[in-house]
């Protein structure tokens, strides 16, 4: 099974309310982990047409907040339809478990011993100062994280995350997360 763990980073404006409209948004870069290859590499805007044949063999995104942030401003993007890819949202798993959302650096930290590198406003500020490398490396950190937390919670059953200073693990049913039927084309765009 081919999985693809992505990441997105958006342009931000520093003089816009602190809510983020998904339609509104412009994409500075994608970051990708291809299991296949088990290579990370990224893409700037203009560079998106050579991620659209390595997602169209895709057999599973797997992302963190990806069902409602990443996929869908990534879908703007996209000449096909990345809902017809299955997907795993990291954040929705732990949200159907604990029924309320826990940051990415929060599972990390408490998961891996370690957190994410910034975050996604600061990612934005460096975009605007033209620190491009940096972006990339800060959007290609937050895939590496995904990519352990999925591969963690697969061996282990859960992930952990700090509630009132006390590490807590939260079960997630991971039944059928690698499982599925390898193909080699999604076929959502012909290639």
């Amino acid at each position: 099974m081919r999985a693809i763990t992505f990441d997105i980073e958006v342009k931000i404006d520093p003089f816009a309310p602190r809510r983020l409209d998904v339609g509104a948004l412009e994409i500075t870069v994608v970051g990708i982990h291809d299991s296949e290859t088990g290579e990370y590499t990224s893409y700037l805007e203009n560079e998106l047409p050579k991620l659209w044949p390595i997602l169209e063999k895709a057999d599973m995104l797997i992302g963190f907040n990806s069902d409602t942030f990443d996929i869908p401003l990534l879908n703007r993007y996209y000449p096909g339809d990345l809902t017809h890819i299955r997907s795993l949202d990291l954040l929705s798993e732990v949200y159907k478990v604990l029924g309320r959302r826990i940051r990415l650096d929060l599972l990390a930290k408490a998961t891996l011993g370690r957190g994410k590198t910034g975050h996604g406003l600061e990612a934005g500020q460096w975009w605007n100062e033209g620190l491009y490398d940096k972006v990339r490396e800060y959007c290609i950190e937050d895939v590496r994280l995904t990519r352990e937390l999925y591969e963690y919670a697969r061996e282990h059953g859960h992930l952990k995350y700090k509630d009132l200073n006390q590490t807590r693990a939260v079960k997630l049913d991971i039944s059928d997360w690698g499982n599925g039927k390898s193909h080699s084309l999604t076929h959502t765009l012909g290639i």
